[in-house]
């Protein structure tokens, strides 16, 4: 995989998220609190905000180092501002790591410790798909608990993405 076309798979990435994010500020701090229903697993819209900048955050820790950083949780984040405003810092810092990149790094090996003990090593560009992969699911759940409370996000299609770039 080149360079480029994972530095436009970020860029939509961060797109995505914003929408979702912009979308979420239209909710009442009860609604993003409330138990989400389904439940996809992180109990409430804000759990599950958190679990997708959680992975992002923690990828990019691990591609940088090796090590796996302390899991953020929602008690980290005090209202959605402040998550918003971490999670746009993290997306800087995941472009400004994505920058640093070339071709041939894509191709590389990444080596990181396993919670059962030892180290799994996973080719970089395989990682890099793994977390947009990831974000893409969890905000397709998101989207839907979102619509549920009456506030779509509207389309998140990477070619709908592709066309607000076109000028």
């Amino acid at each position: 995989m080149r360079i480029d076309d994972m530095r436009l798979l970020y860029a939509y990435n961060a797109w995505a998220n914003e929408r979702i994010m912009t979308t979420a500020a239209a909710l009442t701090p009860e609604q993003l609190h409330a138990p989400a229903v389904p439940d996809p697993g992180y109990g409430t819209i804000f759990g599950s905000l958190v679990h997708l900048l959680e992975a992002e955050h923690a990828w990019r820790v691990v591609l940088e180092t090796g090590d796996w950083p302390e899991m953020l949780t929602p008690e980290d984040f005090p209202t959605l501002d402040a998550l918003a405003t971490f999670w746009r810092a993290e997306a800087a810092a995941m472009q400004a790591h994505l920058a640093q990149l070339t071709d041939a790094d894509m191709d590389g090996s990444v080596r990181y410790e396993v919670e059962e003990g030892g180290y799994r090593e996973r080719v970089r560009w395989h990682c890099l798909v793994h977390v947009v992969n990831h974000g893409t699911y969890h905000r397709g759940e998101v989207a839907a608990l979102l619509t549920g409370q009456g506030h779509s996000p509207g389309e998140l299609d990477f070619t709908l993405f592709l066309r607000s770039m076109e000028v």
